[in-house]
């Protein structure tokens, strides 16, 4: 049984992506190989899983928080409002463990991939969300 990460987290890549608009230039980051080592293998070393591990906790967290105040946003100022609070949030996250945006990103797609990594992960999520 293919084990894969919570939809949750593509809803929230999902909902980066249109707070920020398209993302070609991650794609075409990702897909060139810029963020991996040349031998096609992932460069994922534990110090980045385990910060990948607790910015996504964190996320949910930020997401839990903000996810309501979106939805009951009555304009789209209000709607803005929110989302770049979420998103600063978030980026602090991110920027405290080192990550920036488009790296979270491309380990998503490299873990999502990677039978072994998302395992790793999903240990790493699970201890990281024991502590919270």
């Amino acid at each position: 049984m293919k084990k894969t990460l919570p939809a949750s987290l593509v809803f929230g890549l999902a909902l980066y992506s249109s707070l920020f608009g398209s993302t070609p230039a991650l794609y075409a980051q990702t897909k060139s190989g810029d963020l991996f080592s040349t031998d096609g293998k992932n460069a994922i070393g534990d110090k980045e899983l385990k910060a990948f591990a607790k910015a996504y906790v964190q996320f949910h967290k930020i997401r839990a928080t903000y996810e309501p105040k979106l939805n009951g946003a009555t304009s789209p100022q209000e709607k803005g409002q929110v989302e770049q609070e979420a998103v600063a949030r978030f980026g602090a996250v991110l920027e405290r463990e080192g990550l920036s945006m488009q790296r979270y990103a491309a380990l998503y797609q490299t873990i999502s991939a990677d039978q072994e990594l998302r395992d790793k992960a999903l240990k790493l999520i699970e201890e990281e969300r024991g502590k919270s």
